[in-house]
């Protein structure tokens, strides 16, 4: 355990990447606003569950297919002008989103959509670990992480009440939301965006190729990948349907529709609990343990959730499942930061990592929407909760990747 001197010493959380974090919050909040409503919205276009899974998977394939591209603009541009384009990208989508005259029009404008996402996450991700101290990294994942969760606890519930307004509306906040989050990022990070130009040539770059060497990157990509599936893909597009066509005149003190926008807010809730008390904690402990336990405690919770019978029952479901993704996420972020190191551009690594995560959330939604089609919710929840424990598995076998830890096995 550390010692309240070795605390003493650790540094801060540099100024620029709390700009980072300040954004990620604005970005939640839109997100989470928009979560719960997408499905519903794409469903009374008269299509079925794998039609709107797919709006979901659209907007996955596309920040997939421009993954590649992103690594390669932020080497060559700098982490933060990529990453305001991206948000620029992604307000204008949202816009469009919410005048989408048909379902057509509404799936290409989520793809693009995916363009601006895998812009800014990227950036953001390459950003981070750039520019986070080796001994605060596992910290500054979990601050960032924190405030993408506590914007998605707040975002649903906000969204639902929005839904007074029309359907239109949350579309219309999350763009003007994202907006606000780009100007912010242009403003204050002018001094970080001058230093990317200047000093780009020089950063030593982090390759695919030396990351695969590593069996904690793969572990990641596996990790990945399965998180992808469950909690972009699975999560933001099977949940909200069944919530709202499952609990339907259960006689419970919110609607079923409203039910969806609940159920989101406190699988966020739980992730929020973990980051800000134990995900740090992987700066000490290390990134394997609460990966591990979080892919198995995320897994089970979401294996269960077909079988929830009450309404109350998915919401604890969706809490502990949100507390085992709190567990993963940060520590997972922090891992591939390791592999990237600091000081080096690890753009191709992290839009890799990204491009995995991307996958799974682009299967997830479709198969999971075929299985609810021809057999049930509870197997498109419990073949989720198999794959969220075959990334586990893959992290049996993977080292450590902090480096304390580390040199101490080693």
């Amino acid at each position: 355990m550390s010692t309240s001197a070795e605390a003493a010493e650790r540094p801060r959380i540099p100024a620029e990447l709390k700009v980072m974090i300040a954004s990620a919050f604005i970005i939640a909040i839109g997100f989470g606003i928009v979560a719960p409503i997408l499905p519903q919205y794409a469903a009374d276009f008269g299509v079925s569950a794998m039609a709107v899974s797919a709006v979901v998977s659209a907007f996955g394939l596309f920040r997939l297919i421009f993954a590649p591209v992103s690594g390669k603009l932020t080497q060559t541009l700098g982490e933060t002008p990529v990453y305001v384009v991206g948000l620029l990208i992604v307000a204008a989508s949202m816009f469009a989103t919410a005048f989408a005259p048909t379902y057509e029009l509404l799936l290409i404008f989520r793809a693009v959509g995916g363009i601006g996402s895998t812009f800014f996450t990227v950036s953001a991700m390459t950003f981070l670990a750039r520019k986070a101290p080796p001994q605060i990294r596992g910290r500054v994942s979990g601050a960032y992480a924190s405030a993408f969760l506590i914007g998605n606890v707040a975002g649903p519930l906000l969204g639902s009440a929005l839904l007074v307004l029309g359907q239109r509306v949350p579309f219309l906040v999350y763009g003007g939301a994202l907006i606000l989050a780009a100007a912010i990022v242009f403003v204050m990070l002018r001094r970080s965006r001058l230093e990317d130009r200047a000093n780009r040539d020089s950063r030593r770059r982090a390759t695919v190729a030396e990351a695969w060497r590593m069996p904690s990157y793969r572990a990641a990509l596996t990790s990945g990948f399965a998180n992808g599936w469950a909690t972009f893909g699975l999560r933001n597009s099977i949940v909200p349907l069944f919530a709202a066509t499952a609990f339907v005149g259960t006689g419970w003190f919110i609607g079923a529709d409203q039910l969806a926008g609940v159920a989101l807010a406190a699988f966020a809730a739980g992730n929020v609990a973990v980051v800000l008390t134990v995900a740090k904690r992987s700066d000490e402990w290390g990134r394997r343990p609460p990966i591990l336990a979080g892919l198995v405690i995320a897994g089970l919770a979401t294996a269960a959730l077909g079988s929830a019978a009450h309404p109350w029952m998915l919401l604890v479901l969706s809490l502990v499942a949100g507390a085992g993704t709190g567990l993963i996420v940060p520590a997972q972020q922090a891992a591939v930061a390791d592999i990237v190191g600091e000081g080096r551009n690890g753009g191709s690594v992290v839009s890799t990592f990204q491009m995995t995560q991307d996958f799974g959330a682009i299967i997830g939604p479709l198969l999971a929407g075929l299985i609810v089609d021809h057999l049930s919710y509870g197997w498109a929840f419990g073949v989720t909760g198999v794959v969220m424990l075959i990334g586990a598995a893959a992290w049996t076998a993977a080292p450590e990747t902090l480096p304390a830890r580390r040199a101490a096995a080693g």
